[in-house]
């Protein structure tokens, strides 16, 4: 389960695109933050996730944010900042399992498209000349078709899929997606099938296309509800900081991990009918000088720092490349088995580490702020910035007394921690 969303140049405070995406999976599958330089290629294709797909002789830098067993990314941005991010849509159509995931798809366009009308255009390709589908979770059997925001700092589309069928629209002032579909009847561009569809009248893509079963337990439409009206209720007041509090919330305050829900925008785990957590988050500032975009490679961003990165500086080393199973020598790990700790105990130390956290928080963007236009000790910025989040965590390691799950939610914790191979010893 995802949520994305987008404000345009019209509507933010700075009068920047601000492209932001919450990741949600299942809760042993860490996400690979990893920086990709420009590369010459000698091969004739690439293999994806299941498919093997035409290679192209040169591809372009990205920075990717991808489940561990995945060749494609949940959410990216390239050199040229162009951002997308992916939504699984459950509909009507069948999809193939050996088919291409939309999280390949993502990486296709970014590694090879520089603007955000190519990159819609290059999906649509995908979509109409190859077969869209593939398992999109590692543990389970899930297939399904996508939708699509892709932002660069001019212009913003959306892409919703039901197979081969597809509608785009593009995005003036802010929109959000989630796990379900969203364009009714005012798209601006779309398939063959869907315009014919549309002759009958009273056609509406969302409604005609939607699997009902699968849609409804998503809750996809009362997160994509909530946020599009916190993005509505800021027009032309919309910030870095704003979308940073939208990918932080919790449907229901004061927040408890036992009693959330799957209208949660910050995800966490919570068994049979919440299966997913928020594994990693991205918010990217997409402008034509020196864009930044932010990070946290790990999971709960309500528990985590949106780290800067820049093509210019690349990435720090976060360790040995994380899969499903615990090693503290990864980032991701190492903050996760803090987070899992903390969440046994969760309100009773929220608020005051939520206050150190913007307190961080604060002190890195302004610091971000002090280098836009120059290019010089942005690899520094990023590493001190992950390095401080390091320290936050250590800092709250020994302040912290772990406390006890309510015993069926504490039960689903254990197996699951059980299957990465962590202790809880905590």
């Amino acid at each position: 389960m995802c949520d994305i969303l987008v404000a345009t140049p019209k509507v933010t405070k700075d009068n920047t695109m601000l492209f932001a995406k919450n990741s949600d999976r299942d809760p042993n599958e860490a996400q690979i933050l990893e920086y990709i330089p420009r590369q010459k290629h000698e091969s004739e294709v690439v293999r994806l996730t299941y498919f093997e797909f035409p290679q192209v002789r040169e591809t372009y830098a990205v920075v990717l944010s991808r489940p561990w067993w995945i060749w494609g990314a949940e959410m990216g941005v390239n050199e040229f900042d162009l951002a997308i991010g992916n939504t699984a849509v459950f509909t009507k159509e069948q999809l193939s399992e050996k088919g291409i995931l939309g999280m390949d798809m993502i990486r296709l366009a970014l590694e090879r498209t520089k603007t955000s009308k190519e990159a819609l255009n290059f999906i649509i390709e995908i979509i109409e000349n190859h077969t869209q589908g593939g398992s999109g979770s590692y543990e389970h059997k899930m297939v399904y078709s996508n939708s699509f925001i892709i932002a660069d700092p001019k212009e913003a589309w959306v892409l919703e899929t039901a197979g081969k069928n597809w509608v785009a629209k593009r995005i003036e002032d802010v929109y959000s997606i989630s796990n379900a579909l969203t364009i009714e009847d005012e798209w601006d561009l779309a398939s063959d099938s869907v315009e014919k569809l549309s002759k009958k009248g009273n056609f509406n893509f969302a409604r005609y296309f939607s699997d009902r079963f699968y849609t409804h337990f998503a809750y996809g439409r009362e997160r994509r509800a909530f946020t599009y009206q916190k993005l509505k209720e800021r027009k032309g007041e919309i910030t870095l900081e704003y979308m940073m509090e939208i990918l932080r919330s919790h449907n229901v305050e004061p927040y408890s991990p036992e009693k959330g829900s799957m209208r949660d925008i910050c995800m966490h785990y919570g068994g049979l009918t919440r299966p997913s957590q928020t594994a990693s988050s991205q918010i990217s500032e997409l402008r034509e000088d020196l864009s930044i975009h932010w990070f946290t490679g790990v999971s709960n961003p309500c528990l985590s720092i949106f780290k800067p990165v820049f093509f210019e500086g690349g990435l720090p080393d976060l360790g040995e490349v994380p899969n499903n199973k615990y090693n503290p020598k990864n980032y991701w790990w190492r903050m996760e088995r803090f987070h899992r700790i903390f969440q046994t105990n969760y309100q009773a130390y929220i608020s005051e580490f939520a206050k150190e956290r913007d307190e961080l928080q604060r002190t890195i963007i302004e610091k971000a702020k002090q280098l836009e236009g120059s290019t010089e000790n942005l690899e520094g910025l990023t590493r001190w910035a992950f390095e401080e989040e390091i320290k936050l965590v250590e800092r709250w390691e020994k302040r912290i007394t772990p406390g006890k799950f309510p015993f069926f939610y504490g039960m689903r914790w254990k197996k699951v921690n059980r299957k990465a191979g962590l202790r809880q010893d905590f």
